[in-house]
């Protein structure tokens, strides 16, 4: 799914200007250094979000710009957030909405609605929704992500081992008959 994406977003000079300045800028290309659900990068997962939000905001004529760069932006939290970090309080899953904000702040120029996507997009495991239409579709897209990048490894690796195998083809044998 990743590499299909990546190729397709290659190919749309539209959404490649609008992060150009983003993903060009060093701190952002440090979010390749961090995992963020189990082989998928920060960086990868931001992109993937950003090419998403884009397609469907873009398809609904919302603010695909706007959208675009806050998701982009969303995750550049730059540390590992499995490890705790000294100096940090609360849970990374509450707080780094707010941290890649202050980051991404500190390099760009971000509207007040960019600044809101980013901080706001871990609802609903935060209490903050969304104010906007493009803010809630970045919730949507992250959470959609999120759970296909891990869903991917752990199908992956259920399969490696014999016995899954065996117990999924017997499942779907049960599935059959009925």
């Amino acid at each position: 799914m990743k590499s299909l994406i990546i190729k397709s977003s290659k190919n749309d000079s539209e959404f490649l200007d609008i992060i150009n300045e983003l993903i060009s800028n060093q701190t952002v290309q440090q979010m390749k250094n961090f995992r963020q659900h189990y082989e998928t990068t920060c960086f990868d997962h931001c992109y993937t979000v950003a090419y998403y939000c884009y397609l469907i905001c873009k398809k609904y004529h919302l603010d695909y710009y706007s959208v675009t760069r806050a998701a982009m932006l969303h995750d550049l939290f730059l540390y590992d957030w499995r490890i705790r970090q000294p100096g940090r309080k609360g849970f990374h899953a509450f707080t780094h909405g707010k941290c890649a904000c202050e980051n991404a702040c500190k390099l760009f120029d971000l509207t007040k609605k960019e600044k809101d996507m980013i901080i706001r997009h871990m609802w609903p495991v935060t209490l903050a929704f969304p104010n906007s239409i493009e803010g809630f579709i970045l919730t949507c897209v992250d959470k959609y992500s999120a759970t296909s990048e891990t869903f991917q490894v752990v199908k992956s690796r259920m399969f490696m081992k014999k016995y899954f195998r065996y117990a999924y083809l017997f499942l779907s044998l049960i599935i059959i008959h009925f």
